[in-house]
């Protein structure tokens, strides 16, 4: 059956051809940005771990997410709490896919961008904020972080802290691990965790 409302495609060919397209998201992208109209940025990167969006508000990055979690579920939850304004606008990520690619590359073994922890509240983000100073290449069990951080009956509270890390990779939860050397749960899923850490050589 005819559309007689269906627009003429050579019109809409004429009027925004393909070519162009992703100059004009640029161009909105550009003046989002200058007018403080973005609440957050995104870009997706290719891994060994499969593709991971990134996401930045104007203080830092604020997420890294697994496809598994559903990419569009991420942004929606990210539209709730941190604003309506989301757009793909990978500039505000080249750093954070630059030092990525580099970890990924195992050439770099710390990251330093800024982060926007606004995700991490209360106890789990007592737990985010340390996580950092286990090295790289090494492990620590829940336990263990649990009492660096000044509670040491909370090792379930510190699994769940790194279960729900809005970071990951970045903010390595995946060095944490159960007291008897087992990997414990990741939001990536094991063979996740277990790549990072072979990557590492963590011991």
């Amino acid at each position: 059956m005819n559309d007689t409302h269906a627009p003429d495609r050579a019109l809409l060919d004429q009027l925004a051809p393909a070519t162009d397209l992703a100059g004009l998201h640029r161009l909105l992208e550009l003046r989002a940005e200058q007018e403080g109209l973005l609440d957050v940025s995104y870009r997706t990167i290719d891994s060994p771990l499969g593709s991971l969006l990134l996401a930045a508000t104007p203080t830092g990055l604020v997420r890294v997410a697994f496809d598994r979690e559903g990419f569009d579920t991420v942004l929606a939850s990210l539209a709730t709490r941190l604003g309506p304004r989301v757009l793909r606008a990978p500039a505000r990520l080249d750093d954070a896919a630059r030092q990525l690619d580099e970890y990924f590359a195992g050439t770099r073994t710390a990251f330093d961008l800024p982060l926007d922890r606004a995700l991490s509240t209360g106890f789990r983000g007592q737990v985010h904020t340390y996580l950092p100073q286990i090295a790289y290449g090494h492990t620590a069990s829940y336990g263990q972080v649990a009492a660096a951080v000044g509670n040491p009956g909370a090792v379930r509270a510190v699994g769940s802290a790194c279960a729900t890390n809005p970071l990951p990779v970045v903010v390595p939860c995946h060095r944490v691990l159960r007291s008897d050397g087992s990997l414990g749960g990741y939001l990536g899923g094991a063979k996740a965790k277990t790549t990072l850490l072979a990557l590492e050589h963590a011991a």
